[in-house]
């Protein structure tokens, strides 16, 4: 489990560093607004599709529950 928490962990810091870098491109006058805009969506498609990978991530960490029931019960924390 603690493979797990480093890779989450990484993960927060590169959507961190990511959302600190559209910030500071917004900032700047000089920043093309077409690029700002597109990082920007990538940034939220990193950030949603690493929410994707760990939550798999976990379901296998912990074990693969075998029944439905279960499977919900994971899925809802």
């Amino acid at each position: 489990m603690q493979a797990y928490r480093d890779v989450e962990l990484a993960m927060e810091r590169y959507n961190k560093v990511l959302a600190e870098h559209v910030d500071a491109l917004r900032a700047r006058a000089s920043s093309d607004a077409t690029q700002v805009e597109r990082l920007t969506q990538g940034a939220r498609a990193m950030r949603d599709s690493s929410m994707i990978y760990l939550s798999y991530a976990k379901f296998i960490a912990s074990g693969m529950p075998e029944s439905e029931e279960l499977v919900q019960d994971d899925l809802q924390t």
